[in-house]
Parts: C-alpha cells; sequence; structure tokens
C-alpha cells in the first residue's frame, strides 16, 4: 500500500513540476539566453584584450627595433602613438619615447613627453620618476634653479626617489654656485643607509673634493 501512496505522491509532484515548468519556462529561458550571451560577451572581451595587447606588444619591439637602427624619427611616431593609446604598454612607451627624443638632442621634446606622464599617470612612482628625469633633461638646457625647485618634493622622507633627487639637487646647487649646499647635500647622501653604494661613494668622492 505504501507503495502506491508513494506512486501517486511522485506522480503529483512530477505534474506540479511540470505545471510550473510550463507557466514559467518563458522566463526561464530567457535568463539562459541572457546568461548565454554575458558569458559570451565576456569571453569575446577576454579575447578582445589579449589581442590587442599582442598588438601592442608587437608594436612596441617594432618601435624599439627602429630606434636600435638609428630611426629615431619613425620609433618616436610610433611610441608616441603607443603611449597615448592606452593599455599595458603605454607606460613604457611614453618613457621610451622621452628617452629617444632625449638620445636624439631633442631635450625640450622630451621634457614635454615627462611632463605629460608626470601630470597624466595614475601611480606615484611613475609620476615622479617622470619628475625627475625631466628635471635632469632641463640640467642639459643650464635650467639648474628651475631643477632645483622641481625636485623638492622628491627629497622629502620616504620617496623612493630621494637618493636620486637629492644627488641631482646637489649638481643643480653647485651649478648656481651654492658649492656649500652642494657639500651639504653630498655629506648627507654619503651616510644614508638608503643610497645605493655606488652613489654614497660618488658622494663621499664629491665632499672630499668640494671641502676646503
Amino acid at each position: 500500500m505504501s507503495d502506491i501512496f508513494r506512486e501517486i505522491d511522485e506522480e503529483l509532484r512530477r505534474d506540479n513540476l511540470l505545471k510550473l515548468l510550463s507557466r514559467y519556462w518563458p522566463y526561464l529561458a530567457g535568463i539562459v539566453v541572457v546568461a548565454l550571451a554575458i558569458a559570451g560577451g565576456i569571453a569575446g572581451w577576454r579575447q578582445h584584450q589579449l589581442s590587442l595587447r599582442q598588438n601592442q606588444s608587437t608594436r612596441y619591439a617594432a618601435a624599439l627595433a627602429l630606434a636600435a637602427q638609428g630611426k629615431d624619427a619613425e620609433a618616436v611616431k610610433l611610441l608616441g602613438a603607443l603611449a597615448r593609446g592606452g593599455g599595458g604598454y603605454a607606460e613604457l612607451a611614453g618613457f621610451e619615447e622621452a628617452a629617444v627624443l632625449a638620445k636624439s638632442g631633442h631635450h625640450k621634446q622630451a621634457i614635454a613627453v615627462y611632463s605629460r606622464i608626470a601630470a597624466t599617470n595614475p601611480h606615484p612612482l611613475f609620476r615622479d620618476l617622470a619628475v625627475l628625469l625631466s628635471a635632469m633633461q632641463q640640467m642639459q638646457q643650464d635650467a639648474a634653479k628651475t631643477v632645483v625647485d622641481k625636485l623638492k618634493p622628491l627629497t622629502a622622507p620616504g620617496n623612493p626617489w630621494r637618493p636620486s633627487a637629492l644627488e641631482l639637487t646637489a649638481l643643480a646647487e653647485l651649478e648656481t654656485g651654492d658649492k656649500s649646499g652642494a657639500r651639504g647635500l653630498y655629506k648627507q647622501l654619503s651616510v644614508d643607509p638608503a643610497a645605493p653604494p655606488g652613489l654614497r661613494a660618488r658622494a663621499a668622492e664629491m665632499v672630499s673634493s668640494l671641502t676646503p
């Protein structure tokens, strides 16, 4: 008898399930379609991003090859397009664009690129590096006083570029005739544990040469 009741119960459940399916099937089908569309869209977006990265990688390598061949103008044009196009290679391309410009003697254009990076890059580490490299180019333009002011934020304790910024500031101080100020900075650097050993050694040599 219990088997009969169980079979009846199962039939009722099956009937109820069929009724529910027939009633809500259009909604369920819509959900399935939307889910499949989303999954397909995500897969397509990932494939598109991969294709973009591969394309950027190829163009970046081509730009470096042009620079190595001495075709600086062509390299700068390609690197500039990559830098302004966004994506994973934009940051590298921007720095490389400025480096090629500087190497070919176009210091003002290099400074402009570094200034653009410093103004737009979302990462403080890269922004400060762009400021530091821009200041180095300005030293080539006899703008020592401007360099001192520009590097002041980078000389704050805790800044990862502080040792390099202090060394460049000391050099700028020398250019402006402030030997005492330069000697003080070199002395500070010569005992700074955060400074690389080579930089500390150079600073110690400068202290000796500047000491009366």
